[in-house]
């Protein structure tokens, strides 16, 4: 006989705060998050210290999520460079046909949190940085001549097809993105 145990406050905090501040924003209210996890607010502060703990959790899981998401989209994709990485952008405009697609947690959350010194950007910051560096290490397999800014110049393409994805889905962003991707790739030597 198996026992159902139902996560405790922590995980019921963060299993709502990761939908609800990614369907409304890291503006949503306080109360709105503890109806939504169904613990009382001496729980936020017990776990968490507060919403700023909160939400700099909430973007330190997700972007754990989302790193392991980007490697599993190029390992699926096999092992030539060009392959995976252009695998990413095709990936890309699956999630941004998604019913419930509502754009980048990152770019949402850097622009919603106006206090610079607020510690989910060091974690948006540091989620850019492991894509770019993940996008850079395919470009430096294929002998790309200057793989870190090239993985740079990926990370744009995926932040605007994200954001255009948002604001303007009718468009195919990621399908532009992946055109402009290739032609990042393209800088490196062709494959003998």
């Amino acid at each position: 006989m198996t026992t159902r145990t139902e996560p405790g406050p922590r995980q019921r905090l963060l299993d709502a705060a990761q939908e609800l501040t990614y369907r409304h924003g890291t503006g949503i209210g306080v109360d709105a998050l503890l109806k939504g996890a169904g613990v009382a607010r001496r729980s936020l502060y017990e776990h968490f210290g507060g919403k700023d703990g909160l939400i700099t959790e909430v973007l330190r899981l997700s972007a754990a999520e989302d790193e392991a998401r980007y490697r599993q989209t190029m390992d699926a994709a096999g092992d030539d460079p060009r392959t995976r990485l252009l695998a990413v952008f095709d990936r890309i405009g699956e999630v941004i046909a998604q019913d419930d697609f509502r754009g980048c947690r990152y770019l949402a959350a850097d622009l919603a949190l106006a206090d610079p010194d607020h510690p989910g950007h060091a974690v948006t910051r540091a989620y850019r940085e492991h894509v770019s560096a993940l996008l850079a290490a395919e470009l430096a397999r294929l002998g790309h001549p200057r793989p870190g800014p090239g993985g740079d110049q990926l990370l744009l393409l995926i932040d605007g097809a994200l954001a255009a994805g948002a604001t303007r889905p009718t468009t195919d962003p990621a399908a532009a993105a992946r055109t402009l991707a290739e032609q990042v790739i393209a800088q490196a030597p062709a494959a003998p």
